[in-house]
């Protein structure tokens, strides 16, 4: 499967109107701490919106509500594995891509025949507290090694100018987050991610 190498991800769908028009093809919503509600209106809103412009929307976590509202991919994280209905999940026809940070959780991860893997974080990130220190490059190239055809999703740290290390190292495709929603013009740093992920 190929997928778009650059892979942004939003806690609200207030950012799709900025990145889909701009040629974004492939977004996550991870919104946390919101009512059910709040939740299902904005991933309704989020695949609206993806479909509109020709774009695939991630769901993070909320596997119910992304069957629910028709999604197409669904991420889920480690904790997440815990509680959801695989069979359910792809019973609905959902593709789902797992995180890992290391080898019991890519094992792990591997036995649920993920449509992608991610491998995080590769350089210290600031988004969230993280038992795992950073897995640099050497860890990217591991991965995929050991995933094979499976695209590989690198995310933690990530920055434009690190983006080409981190293809040659074996990733498929890049998670960008704080790079983007922290930048002072971020529709600008997301034309600069198009152009080096192009």
């Amino acid at each position: 499967m190929n997928l778009p190498r650059f892979y942004p991800i939003f806690d609200s769908v207030d950012w799709l109107p900025r990145a889909l028009p701009l040629g974004v093809k492939f977004v996550q919503l991870r919104i946390k701490d919101r009512a059910e509600d709040a939740l299902r209106q904005e991933i309704r809103a989020g695949v609206a919106l993806a479909r509109k412009h020709g774009a695939a929307l991630v769901v993070n976590d909320y596997w119910k509500i992304a069957i629910d509202e028709g999604a197409e991919w669904l991420h889920l994280g480690q904790e997440d594995l815990d509680e959801a209905d695989l069979p359910a999940i792809r019973r609905a026809g959902l593709k789902l891509g797992i995180s890992t940070h290391d080898r019991a959780e890519l094992d792990r991860a591997l036995a649920c025949a993920p449509d992608y893997v991610a491998l995080g974080p590769v350089y210290p990130t600031i988004l969230k507290q993280m038992k795992w220190h950073e897995q640099g490059l050497d860890r990217v190239a591991e991965w995929k090694s050991l995933v094979g055809d499976i695209p590989l999703c690198a995310i933690g740290g990530m920055s434009v100018a690190r983006a080409p290390g981190v293809f040659d190292a074996g990733a498929d495709l890049i998670s960008v987050v704080t790079d983007i929603t922290l930048n002072s013009d971020p529709e600008a740093r997301i034309n600069e991610w198009l152009e080096v992920c192009a």
